[in-house]
């Protein structure tokens, strides 16, 4: 009988001293993460009463918290918040957090470590919690032209512009979009209206598509295929490749065509500035096998495929093929088969050209500051990758050039100033449209702004999908609003 009342004492003892544990772990260690879950309603209640640092482009809250007259005390607002939505995100009673909201959470709500001697003061002097600002790099003008480009068409599709020099987002738009003001409302029936048809929604409004959906990137790749090409020192600009309207690929009764059906400007042996003006299927297949698949993937990663950026938004990896064969590497180089990439990634192949060929991490956050306006966070430009040397950068960005003053790239022109650009129309099936890419900067010889535009749903006919006549103009207008705002 003892021995079974000891061997009782001591699992209980066990089990005690096993809670003990667990709870000094869960408060030592996961208090932060528990605090910080979506889900956490005791902990979403007691921030509901404070005082949420905005979130500012320009010195101007693109989201803010004021006073309400319930027992919330606040309530979160969104100016033009549908342009801005996949970025802020939203801030929510029932569903959470997205977006800045959720990423920036700690310092939005006043309780990252960086803020203690903030809160200390706050306590001393009885005043409310208050969080700490957090700036973004956006240009509110781009950004407006950007979403306005895309939203007054009726156009599905993403925006991305950055400052080739030093990574910074200008512009981040995803369409459709919809009004974070409608999940960030007190009124919760409301609320779970919204939430339920914004999920039910086939056009997928809360989905960023210029971040975490990744696209075959079509023409837009060769310019990758040909970063690769002219690495190698075999080739430049006047080095002729085969260019006949139809390419018979190896292991395959399939062929490879020129959109048009036509050969390369008229020869069946075009120049490398000729392919790439005319954005010529047959040469740059031809250029793709000759480089073979190691070095198209080699040069892809070194533009960043294969890598998550902007993590604040959770932006996703964009993909080159593993082991392709023959005819799939011919199509990878002309950026279909398997090839995938988001609009961030295209527009980081555009600024790393620009940027003499170093590819600069993209970021969104500028700085936090505390509601008195000490700065506690502040980012700086960082270096990913040199992509190409200067020379190859040289050299693509003229015949980048040409593509817009001579080739498909036409209807991005802008008086006055020298852009260099590169369409794209991605085929994806029999069943549904091609999507429409353009990529660029400007000004040529000084980037200010290097801008991706994809279009996944037009709304027109099959025949009138194209890169440079749906794409191209967006971008024209959200490199002027750059320019024009310098």
């Amino acid at each position: 009988m003892n021995s079974a009342i000891r061997r009782l004492a001591v699992a209980a003892i066990f089990l005690i001293l096993a809670l003990l544990a667990n709870a000094t772990y869960t408060q030592a260690f996961r208090a932060d993460d528990l605090n910080g879950r979506n889900d956490n309603r005791r902990t979403r209640d007691e921030q509901f009463s404070v005082d949420r640092g905005p979130i500012l482009v320009a010195g101007q809250p693109v989201a803010e918290s004021k006073p309400s007259n319930d027992r919330y005390v606040y309530q979160r607002t969104y100016a033009n918040g549908p342009q801005y939505a996949h970025v802020t995100g939203f801030y929510s009673y029932l569903f959470g957090r997205s977006g800045i909201e959720q990423t920036e959470n700690s310092q939005l709500n006043g309780s990252d470590p960086s803020l203690v001697f903030r809160r200390l003061i706050d306590m001393i002097t009885g005043q409310r919690q208050q969080g700490a600002s957090v700036t973004l790099t956006l240009n509110p003008r781009a950004q407006k032209a950007a979403y306005d480009g895309l939203a007054k068409n009726n156009y599905h599709g993403a925006v991305v512009a950055l400052d080739p020099k030093t990574g910074a987002v200008l512009a981040s738009v995803s369409t459709p979009s919809y009004d974070p003001n409608l999940i960030a409302s007190h009124d919760l029936g409301k609320v779970d209206n919204a939430w339920q048809r914004l999920l039910k929604d086939p056009d997928k409004p809360m989905l960023n598509r210029a971040e975490r959906e990744t696209y075959p990137p079509g023409s837009t790749f060769k310019l990758v295929t040909l970063a690769a090409a002219l690495s190698t020192g075999r080739y430049n600009k006047d080095t002729q490749v085969a260019s006949p309207a139809r390419m018979d690929l190896p292991q395959t009764t399939a062929d490879l065509t020129n959109h048009n059906g036509r050969n390369c400007g008229g020869s069946d042996n075009a120049t490398l500035l000729i392919a790439l003006r005319n954005s010529c299927n047959t040469s740059f297949g031809r250029l793709g096998l000759d480089l073979g698949p190691d070095a198209l993937r080699d040069q892809a990663e070194k533009f960043g495929f294969g890598e998550r950026q902007l993590p604040e938004l959770g932006g996703v990896a964009s993909q080159f093929p593993d082991d392709p064969n023959q005819p799939q590497t011919a199509q990878s180089a002309i950026g279909q088969y398997d090839v995938r990439g988001t609009p961030l990634q295209m527009a980081m192949v555009a600024a790393a050209i620009a940027n003499r060929g170093e590819l600069m991490k993209p970021y969104l956050v500028a700085a936090v500051r505390t509601a008195d306006l000490k700065t506690i966070e502040q980012t700086k430009p960082e270096a990913l990758h040199q992509a190409v040397s200067p020379e190859v950068a040289a050299q693509l960005t003229e015949m980048m050039v040409d593509v817009v003053d001579n080739g498909t790239g036409r209807p991005a022109r802008i008086d006055g100033v020298k852009l260099a650009g590169k369409t794209g129309t991605a085929q994806v099936s029999d069943s549904r449209p091609p999507y429409a890419w353009f990529v660029s900067f400007a000004p040529a010889d000084d980037p200010k702004v290097a801008v991706a535009v994809v279009i996944e749903k037009a709304g027109v006919e099959r025949s009138d999908i194209a890169g440079g006549r749906l794409a191209g103009p967006i971008a024209r207008d959200v490199i002027q609003a750059v320019i024009n705002a310098g």
